[in-house]
């Protein structure tokens, strides 16, 4: 039974064309990876079959009743709600049923018998519903989903405003979760989330029984959760069965036959050409160059796919710094109460370090704690000599009305407007993406042009908060060649294991410091 049908949908924006005649198709139970480079359209796609976006052309079609749940890290969460108050509004509609059967339970003093009999068939119906909803195990349910995605450590009962960006998606994942919908719509779930509970997410998905739309750039993640693969690429939506790597070997097999294809019909293409050339003046052989004409007039020719510009990223290194890069002397981090026990730490240069642990804990209020941006609780840091530092932000909140290219030259003015557009070629950014504004570029593109930024500054010191955040397989790979060949320090959250491991030289483990428990 198909839950949704798009077809031959077609959406840009200005002169950008994003999607143009796809079609697609849900089945029930299906477990779909959404995939393709930064820019190519799928969280457009996401937002058209949510309706919120109009496409310019083609039909969404849900089927009748099915409920809906979209994972938007945009949500915003009311001041002077808790975690539980969000979470049990999960169960909105059964509560509104419980008013409804109170009240008709309160009217029956005054019905007829035969409104009577009406009204104990309504509340039949009513209590069969919440009993096979769990909803006098609601509490139960809250705390069970809560346990799972760590937000039980949190606390409850603490107010949804006070949490950080990782917090706020474990909310809304985890309410969404206890909706149970028909379909889960997820755009980058994990992007804010930490590695354990990547983990139970992981389980959770795989076991579960409706349908769902995930889009993610971790690769591990996706392969051991989806079994169909819809590629976005030039505008163009395909559909593979099997996992990511089975899409690849399948994908890799059909590029290296259409290419094989392409350059037979370009031999023939040029054979054909070339005796139309040297036979149509002659009388005695006039007739077959026409013949010949014909066939590459009717020819259907091969185009292969137009190459996306794959990012370089090369860091340029300031002089050498100071055999310190930061000493701490008893830093307690945090806001209104302490994140961490005193700290004592030490950081040399060459170090290349990865602070790790749950999300929560500390580790962007450590970093900006190091770099100045907020005050300790109480103790000090002591920065390094020589330092030239490069911080690359987790969360940019402010919408940026700048265009790619007045962003870059804000930075950089002596720079040339060819030397901007190239620098920011180099991170894979094509024209369109350059003369656009930074606001309705994608979180990937945006990621890209925040690393346009970071590359062109001389640094000795990288700071980097969750950099892999947004960016696409290939983006990704060439952050991490970069960041292995760069001589300078590094310290850098990441919540992706596989990114990390082979870049840094030492781990530390904010857990083993942090006044939370996990």
């Amino acid at each position: 039974m198909s839950i949704l049908t798009v077809k031959n949908l077609s959406h840009g924006f200005g002169n950008r064309a994003i999607l143009n005649d796809v079609s697609f198709r849900l089945l029930k139970g299906e477990h779909i990876g959404l995939i393709g480079a930064n820019g190519e359209g799928k969280s457009t796609f996401m937002n058209i079959i949510t309706r919120k976006l109009e496409p310019d052309e083609g039909q969404v079609e849900w089927a009748k009743r099915v409920r809906i749940g979209y994972l938007d890290q945009h949500t915003v969460l009311e001041r002077g709600l808790t975690i539980r108050d969000v979470l049990k509004n999960a169960f909105k509609y059964l509560f509104d049923l419980e008013i409804e059967m109170n009240q008709i339970c309160e009217k029956m003093g005054e019905a007829s018998p035969e409104e009577l009999e009406q009204m104990l068939e309504e509340l039949g119906t009513i209590q069969d519903t919440l009993t096979n909803n769990d909803f006098y195990i609601i509490d139960s349910k809250v705390e069970e989903i809560g346990r799972g995605l760590g937000l039980d450590d949190i606390g409850l009962d603490k107010d949804v405003q006070d949490l950080s960006g990782g917090q706020r998606t474990k909310v809304l994942l985890a309410k969404l979760l206890l909706e149970k919908p028909d379909i889960l719509l997820l755009d980058e779930p994990t992007n804010y989330l930490d590695e354990k509970h990547i983990e139970w997410l992981k389980r959770y998905l795989l076991e579960y029984e409706n349908a769902f739309i995930l889009i993610s750039h971790d690769i591990p993640f996706l392969n051991s959760v989806i079994n169909i693969i819809y590629h976005v690429e030039n505008q163009e939506l395909n559909r593979y069965v099997g996992n990511y790597d089975d899409f690849l070997r399948v994908y890799e097999a059909k590029k290296q036959q259409l290419e094989v294809a392409y350059k037979k019909q370009q031999q023939e293409i040029a054979s054909l050409k070339d005796f139309v050339a040297r036979n149509k003046a002659r009388v005695s052989t006039r007739n077959m160059a026409m013949s010949r004409q014909k066939k590459l007039d009717k020819m259907e020719i091969i185009e292969l796919a137009r190459e996306k510009p794959k990012p370089e990223f090369k860091f340029k290194e300031a002089r050498t710094s100071g055999k310190i890069i930061f000493e701490t002397n008893n830093l307690v981090i945090g806001y209104d109460e302490p994140l961490s026990k005193p700290l004592n730490l030490v950081m040399e240069r060459g170090q290349k370090v990865a602070l790790v642990g749950a999300n929560g804990i500390g580790k962007t209020t450590l970093l900006r704690s190091i770099l100045g941006e907020i005050k300790p609780s109480s103790g000090s840091v002591l920065l390094g000599d020589y330092l030239n530092i490069g911080y690359f932000e987790q969360e940019i909140k402010e919408a940026n009305y700048n265009t790619c290219i007045e962003e870059i030259w804000e930075c950089f003015p002596s720079l040339s407007q060819y030397e901007v557009r190239a620098a920011l070629a180099k991170c894979g950014l094509t024209t369109e993406h350059i003369e656009s504004k930074v606001v309705v570029l994608s979180g990937g593109e945006q990621a890209k042009v925040r690393l346009c930024k970071l590359i062109n500054k001389d640094t000795n010191l990288l700071v980097l908060d969750e950099p892999t955040n947004h960016l696409d397989v290939d983006a990704k790979e060439e952050l991490k060649r970069a960041l292995k060949a760069y001589k300078g320090s590094i310290l850098i959250t990441c919540h992706e294991p596989e990114f990390y491991k082979d870049i840094v030289t030492d781990t530390w483990n904010c857990e083993s410091w942090t006044t939370k428990y996990f």
